[in-house]
């Protein structure tokens, strides 16, 4: 079973994060959309990075426009988006797609039990949640409707904190 710590990703502004720089994290990894009507959890998210970022949790979201066509920002677009419109200081990727054969390495590897050894569950809809251990692995994840801030959440972000 490989980690999370062999992939990258892209920021808005068009650099390439290696993920090895989350080691000896707690991820909270999100497929996100601006126009979806789980959009107001980006508020509740921002609060659980604010709360547990000290303690070692990271959140990254993950644009995509994969359900609903809910995310048609990219780039620049999506980062004046994401810093001022809604004000996230947490890590904000550039749009991904996240299901089907062109879902982007990190995606296939976080629903796919065979090559995350853990659990079986690809994003459904926006804002699917998958719950990182601080060795780079999948341990948990959480459907669209789980708010950030809900108690089951933060129980087991606590856990592994």
């Amino acid at each position: 079973m490989d980690s999370i710590y062999q992939f990258c990703a892209m920021k808005p502004d068009g650099s390439v994060v290696d993920f090895n720089i989350y080691q000896h994290k707690v991820l909270l990894i999100v497929n996100t959309a601006s126009a979806c009507g789980f959009t107001p959890q980006y508020r509740e998210l921002e609060e659980l990075y604010r709360l547990y970022k000290d303690r070692g949790l990271e959140v990254l979201a993950f644009p995509s426009n994969d359900f609903g066509n809910q995310e048609s920002l990219s780039g620049d677009a999506l980062q004046h988006y994401c810093r001022v419109d809604q004000q996230l200081s947490f890590g904000v990727y550039d749009r991904i797609k996240v299901k089907g054969p062109d879902a982007h390495p990190l995606y296939k590897y976080l629903g796919d039990k065979l090559l995350n050894g853990r659990v079986n569950s690809k994003p459904l809809w926006n804002f699917h949640k998958y719950l990182i251990d601080r060795e780079g692995h999948v341990v948990d994840y959480f459907f669209s409707f789980t708010k950030p801030l809900s108690r089951r959440l933060i129980r087991k972000v606590e856990k592994l904190l």
